[in-house]
């Protein structure tokens, strides 16, 4: 049975979700244009943005390169 994840993951996963939605906005791009690149529907962008759920290292990867953000940019602490 899953646990949730401690507050340190959830505000991690928002600052990353913020960083991502910057990077896109920054791009010119609209979640879906995001994620047609990527290989997503717009939802799990948005959930992805919103911290609502975790997204893959392959979309992670995607992301920076649809976006023209280098990875480490978008994860640092």
């Amino acid at each position: 049975m899953p646990t949730d994840p401690p507050a340190w993951v959830l505000t991690r996963r928002q600052v990353i979700g913020a960083r991502i939605r910057a990077a896109r906005t920054d791009a010119d791009l609209t979640q879906e244009a995001l994620g047609e690149r990527v290989g997503i529907d717009n939802k799990t962008v948005h959930r992805i943005e919103y911290a609502i759920s975790d997204p893959t290292l392959t979309v992670l990867l995607g992301i920076a390169k649809a976006t023209g953000v280098p990875l480490a940019d978008l994860v640092r602490e």
